[in-house]
């Protein structure tokens, strides 16, 4: 092994005037003794004289001056003490205090000699304690720390939320009835007023009948009615299907034009219309051949005095007097003319215009009716039936239910349950085909006029 007699460079002392560092014999810097030779378990040097990493001793935790450091504090051997920290002071660390640390070192010593745990080691810093895991507590679970996952967002029906569209209805039923209610109020005030009881009087709500008007609702009338309610209400469904479904679930093409292909709901909305308007043409054939057409078209202009008075009456919730038997109300006659003979032909126009049916190339009809036009009315159209028969709904069971169903169902003059329970099952029937109509049902349907196919 190699030695070194090198003689150690001495350097400034550390005080002033003091003797250089590190002190020697008279002057004398001490050389470096010869390297021993390593005993078994030391490391030996390296070819360019490095010596091999090995752990070193735990150092000494130091505090401040006259703090405990604790009994952790462990080394080889005395503590060496350095420079003062003031010019012609005591080295630091004390005296004492080196003396009290050398203590605690006997002291650590002698407990691993003995196999004794010394105490943890005491610090200025606050300590940590550690989460046991379950491995080192038995019978004590330890919940692991995850981060708390986002709530899922609401589901939504269209733009708004579940809970939305019930607020947004009950707010909607409040606003609506308290407009009915201020309604009301308001039109008794004006019906109580003198000139406008001598308008009633003068116009009760009713005007009569040319000669020769039937009496009485005959049977073919009532499942006329029937009829459709049925297709109507089947009707506004599937066209607002078809206005609100973004992927059809299928589609169906005619054999001869496959090209023409269309949505299944559309299919569907234009075959209803097909039979509403067979059974429309049906209705209106039989209205002029029985003469009950007079029942419902004004034939004088004291129609809209009368449907003024009528309308008040209502609105005052102070029911016209009426025979529904032998003939409508004016305002009544008024509603039914509108929507036999001006709701009815904008919506089959409009509904054909915007259909597949309709002739491409005709650019004379293109230009008299533009399509931009029939999609501007079609949907308004539907909702003046949707309001139509609430009102006519909402009337019928108001103004005496029994009798009126036993007239609209029974084709009967008579106060029983007939008709309530015609109608009962006539509603029945609209229910179920308002459930059945769905792609199961309509595609079996679909493909004995033409080609079913799900793209």
């Amino acid at each position: 092994m190699a030695t070194y007699g090198t003689t150690i460079r001495r350097g400034l002392p550390r005080v002033p005037g003091g003797e250089p560092w590190p002190p020697g014999p008279e002057g004398a810097a001490p050389a470096l003794a010869a390297e021993p030779e390593p005993t078994a378990g030391e490391p030996e040097r390296g070819e360019r004289g490095r010596v091999e990493a090995q752990p070193e001793p735990a150092p000494v935790e130091v505090g401040r001056a006259g703090e405990d450091p604790g009994p952790a504090i462990t080394a080889s051997g005395p503590v060496r003490r350095g420079l003062p920290r003031v010019p012609g002071g005591e080295p630091w660390p004390s005296a004492a205090f080196a003396a009290r640390v050398a203590e605690r070192l006997a002291g650590a010593g002698a407990d691993r000699a003995s196999g004794r745990e010394a105490p943890a080691p005491r610090s200025s810093t606050v300590p940590v304690r550690p989460v046991p895991d379950a491995a080192s507590s038995p019978g004590r679970a330890v919940a692991p720390t995850r981060r708390p996952s986002a709530a899922p967002e609401p589901e939504r029906i269209g733009p708004y939320t579940r809970g939305q569209w019930v607020g947004a209805a009950l707010l909607t039923a409040g606003a609506l009835l308290y407009a009915a209610a201020m309604v009301v109020l308001l039109t008794r005030w004006i019906v109580s007023l003198d000139g406008v009881r001598a308008f009633i009087a003068a116009y009760p709500g009713a005007y009569p009948l040319p000669a020769g008007a039937p009496v009485g609702i005959p049977a073919w009338l009532g499942w006329q009615h029937f009829f459709n309610v049925f297709l109507l209400v089947l009707i506004i469904r599937s066209g607002w299907q078809v206005r609100t479904e973004r992927r059809p679930p299928a589609y169906w093409a005619p054999r001869a034009k496959p090209r023409g292909r269309i949505s299944l709901s559309l299919w569907f909305h234009q075959s209803l219309d097909l039979l509403w308007l067979v059974n429309g043409a049906i209705y209106v054939i039989l209205l002029f051949a029985t003469g009950q057409w007079m029942r419902i078209v004004p034939t004088s202009w004291d129609v809209f005095p009368h449907a003024l008075s009528a309308l008040l009456q209502y609105a005052a919730l102070d029911w016209p007097t009426e025979n529904g038997w032998v003939h409508y109300n004016a305002l009544q006659q008024l509603s039914y003319f509108g929507v036999v003979f001006v709701a009815a032909p904008l919506a089959a126009i409009t509904g054909f215009r915007m259909s597949n049916l309709w002739p491409a190339r005709a650019k004379t009809l293109n230009r008299i009716l533009p399509v931009e036009w029939a999609r501007a009315v079609h949907f308004p159209v539907m909702i003046v039936f949707v309001l139509f028969i609430a009102v006519h709904v909402t009337l019928v069971l108001a103004t005496g239910a029994l009798r009126n169903l036993n007239h609209m169902y029974a084709a009967k003059d008579v106060v029983d349950w007939t008709g309530f329970w015609i109608f009962g099952a006539s509603m029945l029937a609209i229910v179920a085909a308002w459930v059945a109509a769905r792609p199961l049902v309509l595609a079996p349907v679909a493909r004995l006029f033409g080609t079913v196919s799900g793209r």
